[in-house]
């Protein structure tokens, strides 16, 4: 039992409990065995806030419990821009599914000035305008939500930007042929896997009088070089904006890292799933359950 021989100074690291069928259960037995081990409970585990699991809720109920370093600066940065974002503030939201940012979305309509949309999710608030997106990514059953999600923050005042070109092709096959096209002429048999440098140039303006931008998920397949200039352009110019400027989790953190200009970046958040759920508005269980004692 490595944990009753600790010394003053040592560390333990336990193997990953999801392994465990208690922790995603939130089993209270298991719960009890894990308090068992400890005098406190410190969270820092932001990106595992949004689990109602057991060494997340289950055991902050059992011992003293406080939030860690991390988990304080993530809640600082997120829910503040949330709550009291300094103007104009600009959301650029990308990634594939319109459906995974529709709470980020609602939640910031009367918080942000100005919207970008890129990444496969800008094909289906296109397809709902009534252009034509050849074979490229589309919710058809989020078409009515894109069409009128758009329309009700215009009206609002917001300014909403989409891709004007892309880089298309017929496959993501490494070698496969490209081509960069206005957004209204992607022929049939091809798909938008890329913002093309109209858009690129289009949202770097847009960006340059920003106090605040938020930026949650890439503008294309940037695992592939053939469409990664966008979202690395787009890190560049978020990181060159003399802004607050704060990354939400998944995919974007990568891509800000490949693109070499983390460190002009003010804020990464490590959460995927966790940040999206703050951006929504949501409570996380973790985070409540620290602060309901």
């Amino acid at each position: 039992d490595h944990i009753s021989k600790m010394e003053n100074g040592d560390i333990v690291l336990l193997e990953n409990l999801r392994f465990h069928p208690g922790e995603e259960k939130n089993d209270e037995e298991f719960s009890r065995s894990l308090a068992k081990l400890a005098d406190f409970y410190i969270n820092d585990a932001f990106g595992a806030a949004h689990r109602d699991h057991a060494s997340i809720t289950g055991i902050s109920k059992l011992l003293p419990s406080a939030a860690g370093f991390l988990l304080l600066k993530e809640i600082e940065y997120l829910k503040g821009i949330v709550d009291n974002p300094v103007r104009p503030f600009v959301a650029i939201l990308g990634g594939s599914k319109v459906s995974g940012k529709i709470g980020v979305l609602e939640n910031l309509e009367n918080k942000v000035d100005k919207v970008i949309i890129g990444g496969g999710m800008a094909y289906t608030f296109m397809k709902a305008m009534g252009h034509e997106v050849g074979d490229s990514l589309v919710e058809n059953d989020m078409l009515d939500f894109a069409n009128n999600v758009r329309k009700k923050l215009i009206s609002k005042g917001l300014k909403f930007y989409l891709p004007v070109d892309c880089v298309i092709a017929q496959s993501i096959e490494h070698g496969t042929e490209t081509k960069i096209v206005p957004m209204q002429e992607i022929p049939v048999g091809w798909r938008a896997l890329d913002i093309g440098p109209a858009s690129v140039k289009l949202f770097t303006e847009v960006l340059a009088n920003a106090k605040t931008i938020l930026w949650n998920g890439p503008m294309g397949v940037f695992e592939i070089d053939a469409f990664s200039r966008g979202t690395f352009a787009v890190a560049h110019a978020v990181a060159d904006a003399y802004a607050l400027t704060i990354i939400g989790g998944g995919d974007t953190d990568l891509a800000v890292v490949r693109s070499g200009v983390s460190e002009s970046i003010s804020f990464i958040s490590t959460g995927g799933g966790a940040a999206l759920q703050l951006l929504e508005g949501k409570d996380l269980p973790g985070l409540v359950a620290l602060t309901d004692k």
